[in-house]
């Protein structure tokens, strides 16, 4: 009896000991979270303030893009490599190294004098920042207990949505109050601390220095051009007229030469770049999918809500940056309510209620008007804040915390790319349907402004003695006028088209929701696993 009551308090104080966390990884842990969110936020912090930067460095309209293209396109090329980086070079190498080299990128950013010198620039910072994104997921599976998840995951999931969502907010008061070049000077200082603490305390994993010489550099090279390529038909092939334009063309052979490639590498190598075994499990591919969905929600909604205000409302960036500020404020108050209810609810229920709680919102926002201010827009911010949070912490737990852990580091590059990709998808869909729809409304509405409609051609009159008092030539003013006020409302009209199918695939999500496994042990006691 004295033995086996004595094995019973050893085992408790083995369990107390396993679920107490080490102050020191706490620190890393936290350091980690904020070097994934200086990455992420560098994603948007520009989109509110192209125009300032564009000014400031003398750079056309076609040119000035580039600046986050060039970003997406190398940080999308380091987040599914970072997980074997990390093998070979341990996450702390990896992480205190890629914080340095963020940092570092940022400082020269604000230095740009030139177009080309600021891509050079925003490519180093993406690829660089991209190492940190997985990193983050992959410790936060690795070295917290379960029970400590429900606490983790609504950090993570606040970051990772967060960050792009205040992205405009932040980089439009930075622009507003000081400079464009604060956009990138804010990184320098937390950059600094952060990978000073990372080097100091990650004490994770051992690095595997053997596993270089099995490394597969045609396999990096083959999913470089694959994703890279990708990333740019995505995001310029509507601008570009898709494959009208030589450039698409050439990027779409670039990406089914390199897709051929890798993938022919990634089952056929030993060691390839990326491990995809990760997919054989049905959650983890499952939750990756959700993910990709996310992702076009997240990254959709955050271009066209600051679209809307500046080509609409005619918005500064700062001001954009206000009304924005809503979807943010409900994040962080949602977060802590998402993770109570991680470890006391089916996680398969919060995922419905997120995606039908988004598609209300987007339901909201197809009937746009031209007049919608911010009181308009302020449910369906609050709905889509609020719903992304319950959406990612299940979606997180679902496809990384089923996996064993020496799957984690891979899989959650893997899980990350799927957001960004899907944010990708979504936008070059967008503004293919934003052009096309817009053409649709604004020749069925000239239709109607002819002279054979009495109610255009009074309103045309009324316009044209208006400004023939001001001594202008009355006529061809209100022509240009009403042409104008045509185009605008066919704008408006083709937002809520795309309102309107963002609603059908959340509704469409909450089918897929079905599919899932429920993680055994799920609810109270485990942390949802």
């Amino acid at each position: 009896m004295a033995a086996t009551a004595t094995a019973g308090v050893l085992a408790a104080d083995a369990a107390g000991a396993e679920e107490r966390m080490d102050p020191k990884r706490l620190i890393a842990f936290l350091a980690m979270v904020a070097g994934m969110f200086m990455a992420i936020l560098d994603i948007q912090i520009v989109s509110a303030s192209l125009a300032e930067i564009q000014a400031g460095l003398s750079a056309g309209s076609d040119e000035i893009g580039w600046v986050q293209t060039s970003y997406l396109i190398a940080e999308v090329i380091m987040i599914p490599l970072s997980g074997t980086l990390a093998r070979i070079v341990s996450t702390r190498v990896l992480f205190s190294v890629a914080a340095a080299g963020f940092t570092a990128a940022s400082a020269l950013a604000a230095t740009a004098t030139n177009i080309e010198q600021m891509i050079v620039y925003r490519a180093i910072q993406g690829f660089i920042g991209g190492g940190m994104i997985p990193s983050v997921f992959a410790a936060a599976f690795t070295i917290f207990p379960p029970s400590k998840r429900n606490i983790v995951s609504p950090i993570i999931g606040l970051i990772a949505t967060l960050a792009p969502t205040i992205g405009p907010t932040v980089g439009g008061y930075l622009s507003h109050a000081f400079s464009w070049h604060w956009l990138f000077l804010v990184n320098v200082i937390p950059g600094i601390i952060v990978a000073s603490l990372t080097w100091t305390y990650i004490d994770f994993d051992k690095p595997e220095l053997g596993l270089m010489k099995k490394f597969d550099w045609w396999g990096l090279l083959s999913m470089a051009i694959f994703l890279g390529s990708l990333e740019f038909v995505l995001e310029e092939g509507n601008a570009n007229d898709w494959f009208n334009d030589d450039h698409i063309v050439m990027g779409a052979f670039a990406t089914v030469l390199g897709a051929l490639v890798f993938f022919y590498r990634a089952f056929a190598v030993e060691f390839p770049v990326v491990d995809l075994r990760a997919f054989v499990n049905r959650n983890f591919t499952l939750g990756s999918l959700f993910s990709f969905v996310m992702g076009i929600g997240l990254y959709g909604l955050t271009y066209l809500y600051p679209l809307y205000l500046g080509r609409i409302r005619g918005y500064d960036s700062l001001m954009i940056g206000e009304t924005m500020f809503v979807s943010g404020l409900a994040m962080f108050l949602t977060a802590p309510v998402a993770g109570f209810l991680a470890g006391r609810v089916d996680p398969r229920l919060m995922m419905s209620i997120g995606f039908a709680g988004f598609a209300a919102g987007t339901w909201m926002m197809s009937h746009l008007t031209g007049d919608w201010d911010f009181w308009e827009l302020l449910v369906p911010q609050i709905l889509r804040g609020s719903s992304l949070m319950l959406c990612m912490v299940p979606i997180n737990n679902i496809a990384l915390g089923t996996l064993p852990p020496e799957r984690v580091r891979n899989a959650s590059g893997l899980f990350n790319l799927t957001r960004n990709l899907g944010g990708a998808v979504g936008l070059a869909v967008i503004n293919t349907i934003l052009t096309q729809r817009q053409q649709f409304h604004y020749s069925r509405l000239a239709e109607h402004v002819q002279w054979g409609n009495p109610a255009a051609v009074e309103r045309l009159e009324n316009m044209t003695s208006n400004f023939d008092a001001y001594g202008l030539d009355g006529a061809t003013v209100a022509l240009k006028q009403l042409a104008t006020t045509v185009q605008q409302q066919a704008t408006i009209l083709s937002f809520g088209d795309i309102f309107l199918l963002l609603t059908v695939l959340f509704l469409a999500m909450i089918a897929g929701v079905l599919m899932i496994s429920k993680p055994q042990g799920a609810g109270p006691g485990d942390g949802g696993h």
